[in-house]
């Protein structure tokens, strides 16, 4: 299905909130007009929909959250005579499927939306069920009524009368009883008998006062006793009663008082609806509503309504939450198929249902493969820990399947604190990041939420979400670092180092982004524009200064990470950038990192060696960090090592590292032999490019010579070099 826009509208309706009120009315009108008796067409039921439609969507975003609305919906559907059983269940299921779809908020967490829907949900069920309870007792109070005025025609005048009274009173769908003053059972007609297990004798001649029961609300004898005091002329309330045989009969009551002809009271009429089956209705509806239909525990809903509860709990008091992730679920479901998949994960529901027995414990399914355990009370801290380790302990159990044994390992993310502190999506977001720290390092263990780390995950978060419009708006720029000859100390050309102009962060280095895009793919595109800007930029620098004395012309290192090197698109994207700006390739040199070659196949190399053959250097950026064997460079299309900065820290002390000189030298040595070109990282004091220099290095950069900033700076080194 497509999802509807969320930024799409017209001038009056910049949102376009009113075309999907309108869809969503339409998709409404569509499920339940079938079944709905009125004499209005298909679009004017549509229209009177509408309003309704946007009472929901109103109440989803109404702070504070209130689900009043909604039963007022479930009220106006009755009045609109949507009264068959299937109007209510496919009303239910187009607020399911499409209130959040077409009404939500893209600026909250889709948890918060999607547990007010199902809140909104039980309040229209509960304001349809309340309004059709109304329509019809009043009918049958208004025949009930009529019954005994014909019955006391009757007793004073004709036979006929009194017929038609036992014709209403007897043949009644409800429940009729009337008792005196002081509660003695006078008269119950067949139906109210067989509520109560069809034994007369059982119920006549008995007192009201008799009847009441365990759940009884406080206030019902109360209204009771005002009604037979003459103060209220009526009260209806939801009561039990226990029949014969100790089951209970859930009723809907009505009690009123009649008087006599001076005003006085003289009896109380009872009307009872059977309310039974649709009690256990809503209960097993409630119950759909809040369990995992797969595992049978607490699903997401019914979760953060424990949750929400502990939060709001009184001061003081704590809770502690376990959030659990199964490691290498999803090779399971690859490798024996979702069925089995499905089998694990009722057996892992049962072992963490075992878990959490104690009072203020439960363990919820939040879905997929991923679980919750909630527990309350004064020492949390120490009981979510033990909580924790039990759920690891009931995991390391393999789980039999199809005749094999699964290992199963688990990741769990702990949040504990104090009541009243945090909200519930903030609890949840921490422990999810938690989880995926305990996965990072190394899975099958639990890890305790720390706020600092929780920032650093958040920040990590809005930064990838910010990528793709960064690169966009055009936040980010290049900075050069010049490549210094280490014989003449000319500057031989530059590297150029991406950085973003983030609005709130300012500007961020590599490191800080670099990796998001590579998990994110973005690194392809960012990577092109890279090349694309450092390359126009070298082009620049050719045209607009000639050079001096026959210097060779400034060349230009681009990086390039692992992601682009299997980007089938690597050579002819830069084919293209070469031939539109008219920039040699012998200009060009691009940087792979060493571990990105470690292993690498033909494949792999075959990219680097077309770029090769057209003249495009390559270097091997990070030399000596990796585990390759060095017999390996010369299978590898490089003409540059680039040696890394750790080799050549000793070198800033005086006397030099004599360990260090020996290996560089080696180095040099071997690279030299092969052909290479070695350009050395991170040189920072005159000794130690000295050093370097007399070692045979032919290349340089580091803070010594200059620091990474705009192209010009790069451009006046090299004319001052050429002077």
């Amino acid at each position: 299905m497509k999802v509807p826009s969320q930024a799409t509208g017209s001038a009056a309706d910049p949102d376009g909130l009113e075309d999907r009120l309108r869809r969503f009315a339409t998709i409404w009108s569509r499920a339940i007009f079938p079944v709905t008796a009125t004499s209005l067409t298909r679009a004017e039921f549509e229209q009177h929909l509408l309003p309704l439609a946007r009472r929901l969507s109103d109440a989803l975003h109404t702070r504070p959250f209130d689900t009043t609305a909604a039963q007022r919906v479930g009220a106006a559907l009755v009045d609109a005579h949507c009264t068959d059983p299937d109007a209510l269940s496919r009303t239910l299921g187009v607020v399911d499927s499409y209130l959040v779809l077409y009404c939500g908020n893209s600026q909250e967490p889709a948890e918060d939306s999607r547990a007010r829907c199902a809140r909104l949900q039980h309040a229209l069920s509960a304001g349809y069920a309340h309004a059709l309870r109304e329509r019809t007792l009043t009918e049958q109070e208004a025949i009930a009524r009529s019954a005994l005025a014909a019955r006391s025609d009757a007793m004073e005048a004709l036979h006929a009368t009194e017929t038609r009274f036992r014709a209403v009173f007897e043949g009644a769908a409800v429940g009729i009883g009337i008792a005196d003053l002081e509660g003695n059972v006078l008269e119950v007609n067949d139906t109210l008998t067989r509520m109560f297990g069809g034994l007369e004798h059982h119920v006549r001649g008995r007192r009201v006062q008799d009847w009441s029961h365990p759940e009884d609300r406080p206030h019902v004898w109360d209204l009771y006793d005002e009604l037979v005091r003459g103060e209220r002329e009526h009260f209806r309330v939801e009561k039990p009663f226990y029949r014969n045989d100790g089951t209970v009969l859930w009723t809907n009551l009505t009690v009123s008082l009649l008087r006599d002809a001076e005003g006085n009271p003289e009896y109380q009429l009872a009307l009872m609806e059977d309310t039974t089956e649709r009690r256990l209705l809503n209960l097993r509806l409630r119950y759909e509503a809040t369990h995992d239909a797969l595992t049978g525990l607490p699903n997401r809903t019914l979760f953060f309504e424990r949750l929400e509860k502990a939060l709001a709990a009184q001061e003081g008091a704590r809770f502690g939450l376990c959030y659990l992730d199964l490691d290498g679920f999803k090779a399971i479901n690859d490798s024996l198929g979702h069925s089995a998949g499905d089998r694990l994960l009722v057996e892992i529901a049962d072992r963490l249902q075992s878990c959490a027995t104690a009072p203020g414990e439960m363990v919820a399914r939040l879905g997929g493969d991923e679980f919750v355990a909630l527990t309350t009370g004064p020492d949390s801290a120490r009981e979510v820990r033990d909580l924790a380790g039990r759920i690891l302990g009931v995991l390391s159990g393999p789980v039999m399947l199809d005749g094999r044994e699964i290992s199963v390992r688990g990741s769990i993310g702990i949040v504990e604190g104090v009541a009243g502190e945090r909200t519930s999506a903030e609890v949840l977001r921490s422990a999810d990041i938690t989880m995926y720290r305990a996965k990072a390092a190394g899975g099958n263990r639990f890890e305790f939420a720390d706020p600092e780390a929780d920032a650093r995950a958040i920040t990590r978060h809005g930064l990838t979400m910010a990528l793709p419009a960064a690169l966009e708006r055009g936040e980010f720029f290049i900075e050069y670092q010049p490549l210094v000859h280490l014989g003449d100390g000319s500057v031989h050309g530059a590297e150029a180092l991406v950085r973003w102009c983030h609005p709130q962060h300012g500007v961020l280095g590599p490191d800080r982004f670099i990796p998001l895009a590579e998990h994110t793919g973005l690194i392809v595109p960012l990577g092109r524009w890279v090349l694309q800007e450092a390359v126009r930029q070298a082009r620049f620098w050719h045209e607009q200064f000639p050079l001096v004395g026959g210097a060779r012309p400034l060349r230009i290192n681009v990086n390039l990470s692992p992601t682009q090197l299997h980007h089938p698109g690597l050579v002819a994207d830069t084919v293209d950038v070469l031939e539109r700006s008219g920039l040699e390739p012998g200009a060009l040199c691009l940087e792979v990192t060493e571990s990105a070659l470690i292993g690498a196949d033909e494949d792999l190399l075959k990219p680097l060696r077309q770029l090769a053959e057209m003249g495009v250097d390559i270097a091997l950026d990070d030399f000596g960090t990796g585990y390759s064997n060095l017999a390996n460079l010369r299978r590898l299309p490089v003409s540059v090592l680039k040696l890394d900065r750790s080799f050549t820290q000793g070198m800033q002390r005086h006397p030099a590292d004599p360990v260090d000189i020996k290996i560089v030298e080696g180095i040099v040595s071997l690279a030299h032999s092969l052909e290479l070109a070695v350009t050395v990282e991170g040189v920072e004091t005159g000794a130690q490019a000295e050093q370097l220099r007399e070692l045979g290095c032919d290349t340089a950069q580091g803070w010594y010579y200059a620091r990474p900033g705009p192209p010009d700076r790069l451009h006046a080194l090299s004319l001052a070099d050429a002077v």
